[in-house]
C-alpha cells in the first residue's frame, strides 16, 4: 500500500489514502484499455491513481511527484479519452489541448507516450519546439490537430505569426513547472497563461514546489485536487547515493576508474557546462570509450540521435548537462555520476532521478572538490538527509572533505592571491620609481640612493625643475631685440634672432610649442 496525499485547494479539507488499483478497474474506454494492455501497463502508479479519476470528472489538478513516476500517463490518459469521446474534427490553427514542457527532449518524450497510449483513438497531435525549422510545425497546425505539445518559446513565436491560436483551448497542462522556473521560462509561461480562455481544465505538475511555483499554481488552478506522492525535493528511495571527495585535477582519473567496471552497461554523467561536456565526451571517445554528449548547444536532430543510441545500447556513457536532465526517459540506467556538483539543490534531485525509474533500483555518485562543498550543504539541507561519503577509493581528498583543512587552504589561497596582486601591481612600480630617482641623483647631484627619504626629496626636487623647464614664464618686454637680456623668453638661451620684436615673438611661440611637445 502506497500513501498518497489527496486534498482540495485548501490543505486539510480532505485527505485520503489512495490504494493503487488495476487499470481495468478505472473507467477507461476500450481504445485506451487496449493500448495500455499492449504496453503491459497493468497497475497504475500512485500519481496515476490519484490523477485519472478527478481529471475524468473535469477538475483541475496539481501533482507533485518524483521524476519517473508516470506523470505523463496521469494526464495523457484522461485528456485522450475526453477528446476521443467528443468526436470533433480538429480546426486549423485552433488546438483544444496544450501541453507545455521546458525542453525539446521532454516534448518528444511526451509526444511518444501520447502516440502509444492514443494509437487506437481519433486524436491527432503534433509537437512544437525550437532548434528545427518551423515549416512542418506550421503545416501540421494548418491541417488541424486536437493536441499540441510545445516548448514555450517556439509556441509564442508561432502565435505571434498568427499560425496558432489558443482561443478555443479546453485543456492546459504545464509539465515540469519548477524546471521552467530554473530555466528562466516563467515570463513566457505567464504570457501563455494570459492567452488562455477563462473556462478550461488545467493540470499543473512539478517535481518540487518552491514558493514561486506555489504562487503560480494558485493563480492557474481553481478548486483543484492536489496529489503529493512524496514530500517536495525528496530523492528517490531506491537510489543508492554516495559522495566522493576528490581534487578537481583527479576527477577525470576517478571517472576512468569507475568506467572500467564493465558490469555497468548504461552510465549517465552530468556536467555543469556544455563546454565541459563537449571536452569530456570527446576525450572519452579518443580514449576508446563508447561515449556521446548531449546539451543545449547541439541541434535537436543530433540530440535525438544520441538519445536513441543511448537507449538502444549503442552508446554506453552519456555526458549531459542539466538542460537535458528531464528530457531523458530511459529505463535501466545503472549509474548516474555528478561530475560537477549542481549549483541548485533541486537539480540534484532531478539528476539522480534518471536512475531507479519504473520501480527499478539505481545508484548515484557525486564528485566533490574543495570548492564545491557549499553546494553539498545546500543539497543535504534540501533533501533532508546527509549523502553517505565513500572514502575507499584511490583519489580520496582529505583536504576536500575536512572542514578545517578546507577552510585553511582557502584562506591561504586567498591570502596568496591578494599578496600576489600587491606585489605585481604596487611592488614593481615602486621599484621603478626608486630606480629613476636614484639615477637622477647620480646624474644631477650627490647620491642618496641608500636613503628613502633623501631619494624621495630629490625626486620631488627633480619634478619641480622639470616643471620650471616646461613652463618658462614671460618677463618684461617680450619685444626686446636681444634675446640674451633678462626681458626675453628663456626657453632656449643663446639662440634667437637679435632683430625686430616680431622675430622675438616668433621665437617665443616656437619655444612654447617645443616645450609642449617635450
Amino acid at each position: 500500500m502506497v500513501s498518497v496525499i489527496l486534498q482540495l485547494s485548501h490543505p486539510g479539507e480532505r485527505t485520503e489514502e489512495i490504494v493503487p488499483q488495476k487499470y481495468s478497474d478505472l473507467p477507461l474506454i476500450p481504445e485506451i484499455q487496449s493500448a495500455l494492455s499492449s504496453l503491459e501497463y497493468t497497475i497504475p502508479t500512485p500519481i496515476q491513481s490519484g490523477a485519472i479519476p478527478p481529471l475524468l470528472e473535469g477538475k483541475d489538478f496539481l501533482g507533485c511527484a518524483q521524476t519517473g513516476t508516470g506523470k505523463t500517463a496521469a494526464f495523457a490518459i484522461p485528456i485522450l479519452q475526453k477528446l476521443h469521446l467528443a468526436g470533433k474534427n480538429p480546426l486549423a490553427k485552433h488546438p483544444v489541448g496544450l501541453i507545455v514542457a521546458p525542453t525539446r527532449e521532454l516534448v518528444v518524450q511526451i509526444s511518444e507516450n501520447i502516440a502509444a497510449i492514443g494509437k487506437h483513438t481519433k486524436v491527432r497531435h503534433t509537437t512544437i519546439y525550437g532548434g528545427v525549422g518551423q515549416r512542418p510545425q506550421v503545416a501540421a497546425l494548418a491541417k488541424g490537430v486536437h493536441l499540441v505539445v510545445a516548448t514555450p518559446g517556439r509556441l509564442l513565436d508561432l502565435i505571434d505569426q498568427d499560425y496558432c491560436s489558443l482561443s478555443r483551448l479546453q485543456y492546459f497542462v504545464l509539465d515540469e513547472a519548477d524546471r521552467m522556473l530554473d530555466m528562466g521560462f516563467m515570463p513566457d509561461v505567464q504570457k501563455i497563461v494570459r492567452l488562455l480562455p477563462q473556462r478550461r481544465q488545467s493540470v499543473f505538475l512539478s517535481a518540487t514546489m518552491p514558493p514561486p511555483i506555489e504562487k503560480l499554481a494558485a493563480a492557474l488552478l481553481h478548486n483543484h485536487v492536489t496529489v503529493m506522492v512524496t514530500p517536495p525535493a525528496k530523492t528517490a528511495d531506491r537510489v543508492k547515493q554516495s559522495l566522493m571527495y576528490v581534487e578537481k585535477s583527479d576527477k577525470r582519473k576517478l571517472l576512468d576508474k569507475l568506467l572500467a567496471d564493465e558490469s555497468r552497461s548504461r552510465i549517465l554523467v552530468f556536467m555543469r557546462t556544455k563546454h565541459g561536456a563537449d571536452r569530456l565526451y570527446k576525450s572519452l571517445i579518443q580514449a576508446g570509450v563508447s561515449a556521446e554528449g548531449i546539451h543545449g548547444g547541439r541541434s535537436q536532430n543530433a540530440r535525438q540521435r544520441v538519445l536513441n543510441m543511448f537507449r538502444d545500447g549503442t552508446v554506453r556513457v552519456l555526458i549531459a548537462t542539466d538542460v537535458a536532465a528531464r528530457g531523458i526517459d530511459i529505463d535501466n540506467i545503472d549509474l548516474v555520476i555528478n561530475y560537477d556538483v549542481p549549483v541548485e539543490a533541486d537539480a540534484y534531485v532531478h539528476r539522480i532521478g534518471r536512475t531507479a525509474r519504473a520501480g527499478a533500483s539505481g545508484e548515484s555518485i557525486t564528485f566533490c572538490d574543495s570548492e564545491e562543498y557549499k553546494h553539498i550543504q545546500e543539497i543535504e539541507k534540501t533533501i533532508g538527509m546527509p549523502i553517505p561519503v565513500y572514502r575507499d577509493h584511490s583519489y580520496h581528498s582529505s583536504n576536500a572533505e575536512d572542514h578545517e583543512l578546507r577552510t585553511y587552504a582557502n584562506k591561504e589561497k586567498n591570502r596568496g592571491f591578494r599578496g600576489g596582486n600587491r606585489q605585481s601591481q604596487a611592488g614593481p612600480s615602486r621599484k621603478h620609481k626608486g630606480s629613476v630617482s636614484t639615477s637622477r641623483s647620480v646624474e644631477r647631484g650627490p647620491s642618496s640612493a641608500d636613503s628613502k627619504v633623501g631619494s624621495k626629496t630629490l625626486h620631488n626636487a627633480n619634478r619641480k625643475s622639470i616643471k620650471k623647464k616646461k613652463g618658462p614664464p614671460r618677463t618684461g618686454n617680450t619685444g626686446s631685440a636681444n634675446p640674451r637680456s633678462g626681458n626675453t623668453l628663456s626657453g632656449n638661451p643663446g639662440s634667437g634672432n637679435p632683430g625686430s620684436g616680431n622675430a622675438s615673438k616668433s621665437f617665443g611661440r616656437r619655444a612654447r610649442g617645443n616645450s609642449k611637445r617635450r
